[in-house]
């Protein structure tokens, strides 16, 4: 079974509280991204254990600790009858670019093995697995726009179509740990509720929509800023951080994206949502 998970922007996003447990509230929209991963799963051969190969983009880390080989074995754990598989991931979205590429590959892995060995597990059921490898899991488990509160895992539906919009998502090869990013955050509510300056046209939302880790992190990576200043000069609607960064993106309402310039060492991502 091949399988392509999909990466994720942010519109907005806003660190609101401290949690006791250690994490963070947030408030963001998710929206599906189409520059996909590429995933494959098969059963494998007898006698040997269930592994994965990567290609494509390094990923750090040992490769028995990945989250697709992990996700396989959560739902080993409870169905025992399950066949080793073997897992291969191409992985092409930028890791550590705050599009979520690694969270989109466990929680398709999560939905490959339940269609591919007929566990007839509910999207409550996978959603609750992805919850436990990590708060984005959940989100790509459904795929659609949502509104994420809490750990980034509760999700609340909103009214929101960007179909037609030109988006252009540029990283520039700059890993930005999660520890880092929230390491510069000071958690507080924010200025214009979400929901609300997102119901309002896309041209407004320069002045009412923000990313808390854009704010913090653009001091002391300022191509953050060249990056966005880049795409508004070409035209862009909206443009902003997604995640805890490092990648930027820009919204065209209703037109194709210009083709731009940019540096060799940068990947980017264009086309229409």
């Amino acid at each position: 079974m091949l399988v392509f998970p999909n990466a994720k922007l942010n519109l907005g996003l806003y660190i609101t509280q401290r949690r006791p447990d250690g994490f963070h509230n947030l408030e963001s929209v998710f929206l599906p991204l189409p520059w996909t991963d590429a995933l494959e799963l098969l059963p494998a051969p007898v006698g040997q254990a269930a592994s994965i190969t990567l290609t494509g983009r390094p990923i750090p880390g040992a490769p028995e600790t990945n989250l697709c080989l992990r996700a396989y074995e959560l739902l080993q754990a409870d169905f025992p009858q399950l066949p080793p598989v073997q897992l291969y991931l191409h992985k092409i979205v930028p890791i550590g670019a705050g599009l979520g590429g690694g969270s989109a590959d466990a929680a398709f892995a999560l939905k490959a093995v339940n269609e591919l060995f007929g566990l007839n597990l509910s999207v409550e059921n996978l959603t609750s697995y992805a919850r436990r490898l990590g708060s984005d899991c959940a989100f790509f488990i459904r795929n659609q726009p949502v509104l994420a509160v809490e750990k980034g895992d509760v999700f609340e539906g909103i009214s929101l179509s960007l179909a037609g919009t030109g988006c252009v998502v540029v990283y520039p090869n700059l890993h930005i740990s999660t520890a880092e990013a929230y390491a510069r955050i000071t958690p507080q509510a924010p200025v214009h509720p979400l929901r609300e300056a997102l119901a309002q046209p896309m041209e407004t939302w320069r002045s009412t929509v923000s990313n808390d880790f854009e704010t913090a992190l653009t001091p002391a990576h300022p191509v953050l800023a060249e990056i966005k200043q880049q795409l508004y000069a070409a035209g862009a609607t909206y443009a902003s951080m997604s995640g805890s960064g490092s990648a930027v993106y820009g919204l065209w309402a209703g037109a194709e994206p210009p083709v731009l310039a940019w540096p060799a060492a940068f990947s980017v991502w264009q086309g229409v949502l």
